[in-house]
């Protein structure tokens, strides 16, 4: 008698939060539209953090030519092959600081947007999610600086010889730059990702762990897509990949969705 009360409870409890869910359902028009305000806020915030970053733009700038001036060789300097090519390369440093820098607040615009279709229960994780998003996001790219950078940049370099000498542009050196540096800041966002979907039940630490060799391959091969065609780099990158993955499957273990405990109905 108490188990039936107990279930009829849970269930009326359920149909109750699914009510409320479906109260707050969105037509495409103000998903559109919400959509629409979300955009002009991250722009907004962006053209922000790119007009307070444009007045340091030669010292980040500096700040990130530092990996690649400790392995030239001796009185090597980057060059710019066109007139304003030095011009636009502090305007993209700039851009890139800005969107670093307001980061946290993009995730949160993002994060904000997917959470009507979320349930109340599910909603309160929202602000940490999108705070630490933009944490793993500038952790990644500190991560990309200060390891990938020096390492690979060594073995690059490695190939110089009196008869080849390197003479890298600012162009091509920043857009090799800005290309590693978003790229691991998303794929730290993976232990995020994962503790996300185990909280709505929708992966678990079993499951992970069933799929790990798929999940190693999609590593490389994504680390194939977002970084340049060496296996160096590709595998500075699949590796820390695999990693954040492993820790993903710990997340899910300690914070996923518990099923519940199916009790046996006594005859």
């Amino acid at each position: 008698m108490s188990e039936d009360l107990k279930l009829k409870t849970e269930t009326s409890e359920k149909d109750k939060a699914e009510n409320n869910h479906s109260a707050h359902e969105m037509t495409l028009t103000e998903h559109l539209e919400e959509l629409r305000q979300r955009l002009v806020r991250c722009i907004i915030a962006i053209v922000i953090g790119f007009i307070g970053s444009y007045g340091f733009s030669k010292q980040i700038f500096n700040y990130l030519m530092q990996p690649l001036v400790k392995v030239l060789p001796p009185k090597s300097t980057l060059i710019f092959t066109s007139l304003p090519e030095a011009f636009f390369t502090y305007l993209k440093v700039s851009l890139v600081a800005g969107v670093f820098a307001v980061s946290p607040y993009i995730f949160y615009q993002l994060w904000k947007f997917i959470s009507p279709g979320l349930y109340e229960s599910e909603k309160k994780y929202l602000l940490p999610i999108a705070f630490f998003s933009g944490v793993f996001f500038i952790v990644g790219a500190m991560f990309g600086y200060f390891v990938v950078f020096p390492f690979g940049f060594q073995f690059f370099m490695g190939f110089a010889t009196e008869l080849i000498r390197p003479m890298p542009t600012l162009r091509e050196y920043l857009s090799f730059c800005i290309k590693l540096l978003f790229a691991f800041g998303v794929i730290f966002e993976l232990p995020l990702f994962i503790f996300f979907l185990a909280r709505l039940g929708m992966v678990t630490s079993k499951g992970l762990r069933k799929k790990r060799k798929y999940a190693i391959l999609i590593a490389f091969v994504v680390s194939a897509i977002l970084t340049p065609p060496d296996v160096v780099t590709q595998v500075l990158m699949a590796g820390p990949l695999v990693l954040l993955y492993e820790i993903g499957v710990w997340i899910a273990y300690f914070f996923g969705k518990k099923e519940p405990h199916k009790q046996k109905s006594s005859a």
